[in-house]
């Protein structure tokens, strides 16, 4: 069952036909894809690339009913311009955009650990220009459609493939940490569908797609001429190696039984492995609680002001805080993000202990769209992940994503006294990212011409 099985239809407003389908078709359950990145050394065959895959990339109608694979195409600055689109066009991008995710670092706080000089050469150097990606809910289908776009890559002189990687198939989906992850979607208002229980109210769709009247009331700034901007979107991607076996010893740390540990995963998160939310399962996991769409999001922390259900400081009521009296006010319809990441590599494994489990190859392709995706994410890299004053909590950080200090600390509130925990490390490690553009369908096409 996906997440729009059970909710009405509602008014659609805008050009589904011309929005590629990634944009707001959820992840399937379960998930199989590839993400490819390719660099293009000749304009004409990166244009007639994109021509013959065209016809391939799925639109936006009838999103909600997706039971067959999609793909989607993304472009950097960079690789527009080596497609030879006209300085004009290039120069209408937002500065962090053509700037790039790697020189955006010191914004994007990814320093130490995190900084550029320490991913993987492919990413932050230019040479990826164009990725392609599969999303299937089986693994036949999900060949057979990666054959087909490979056979639009593949040997085609001018066009080299940078970064290859399979992703999905995880046991139960879980992710590299051990958790169901990717719910609690944003509602896009004119999408065709009603929002979920607890997804209300539904956010303006320009929030998400350029072309349309954001929350100000007025569509942002896009990309021109009109043909090129309308209907897309932005894409940030970080590539995570997760620290699995830190992440296993910070739990036996700190709990001494299976239940206690258990208990302090979700407390880290907000949510039980399955998926069940603390507010609405406190005191033990409910997988089928977890599994459902239509109540696995529908609460909201009226009743947990002060987050002895859910610490303010967990990665869920920090990405999104819902109706929590925040100390550093902030429009949370602004800040929120469509998530569409991928876990890779080796399944969680909970008897990872070792330092050498945690360079094992796993972890998550962290993947968010929004018509403002840069400013967005450096927003909240800045004040919500790698800061703690918006909650009241100091110098603390999410402890999912953020970049940890020595002896930094994680605090769980409760009567009489909170609990407040030490050595807190960063268990998901950046190892690249890239910003990318969403073109819509007409826009891929019109990009496959010469200008």
């Amino acid at each position: 069952m996906t997440a729009t099985d059970r909710v009405p239809r509602g008014r659609v407003t805008v050009e589904l036909d011309d929005i590629q389908a990634t944009v707001l078709r959820y992840r399937p359950e379960p998930y199989y894809g590839t993400h490819v990145m390719l660099h293009v050394e000749n304009a004409r065959t990166g244009r007639e690339f994109l021509r013959d895959l065209a016809p391939h990339v799925d639109s936006a109608a009838d999103w909600w009913q997706a039971r067959e694979p999609w793909m989607a195409v993304a472009l950097t600055y960079t690789g527009l311009a080596a497609l030879g689109v006209p300085e004009e066009s290039l120069r209408s991008f937002p500065d962090a955009f053509r700037a790039g995710m790697a020189a955006r670092a010191p914004e994007l706080r990814d320093s130490g650990v995190n900084d550029p000089d320490h991913w993987e050469p492919e990413f932050g150097s230019g040479a990826i220009h164009l990725a392609v990606s599969v999303f299937s809910d089986a693994e036949e289908k999900w060949r057979r459609t990666m054959d087909t776009a490979r056979r639009h890559y593949e040997g085609r002189p001018g066009l080299k493939v940078v970064v290859t990687q399979d992703f999905g198939a995880q046991p139960g989906d879980l992710n590299p940490l051990g958790y169901r992850d990717s719910i609690g979607q944003p509602a896009i208002e004119g999408s065709g569908v009603e929002p979920l229980p607890g997804q209300a109210p539904a956010i303006k769709s320009g929030e998400f797609i350029l072309g349309y009247p954001g929350e100000a009331g007025v569509p942002l700034p896009a990309p021109v001429p009109d043909v090129l901007g309308r209907n897309g979107t932005y894409v940030g991607l970080r590539k995570y190696q997760s620290r699995v076996g830190a992440f296993n010893r910070f739990l036996r740390a700190h709990a001494e039984t299976e239940d206690e540990r258990e208990l302090l995963a979700a407390k880290l998160v907000g949510r039980w492995r399955s998926g069940a939310p603390l507010t609405l399962a406190p005191d033990k996991d409910d997988p089928e609680l977890g599994a459902d769409p239509v109540r696995n999001n529908d609460f909201t922390y009226a009743t947990d002001p002060e987050g002895r259900q859910v610490p303010l400081g967990s990665h869920m009521r920090r990405m999104n805080p819902r109706d929590t009296e925040m100390a550093v006010l902030a429009d949370v319809n602004i800040h929120r993000i469509i998530r569409r990441s991928t876990a890779f590599g080796a399944p969680y494994d909970p008897d990872a202990l070792s330092p050498a489990d945690d360079e094992t190859p796993r972890g998550l392709y962290f993947i968010f769209l929004s018509a403002k995706a840069m400013a967005t994410m450096e927003f909240l890299q800045q004040e919500w992940i790698n800061n703690g004053n918006f909650m009241s909590l100091g110098e603390e950080r999410d402890p999912n994503v953020g970049l940890q200090k020595a002896a930094a600390t994680f605090t769980i509130p409760r009567a009489p006294v909170r609990r407040r925990i030490h050595e807190i490390e960063t268990f998901n490690v950046l190892r690249g990212g890239e910003y990318f553009f969403l073109p819509s369908l007409s826009a891929l096409r019109w990009l496959g011409e010469e200008h």
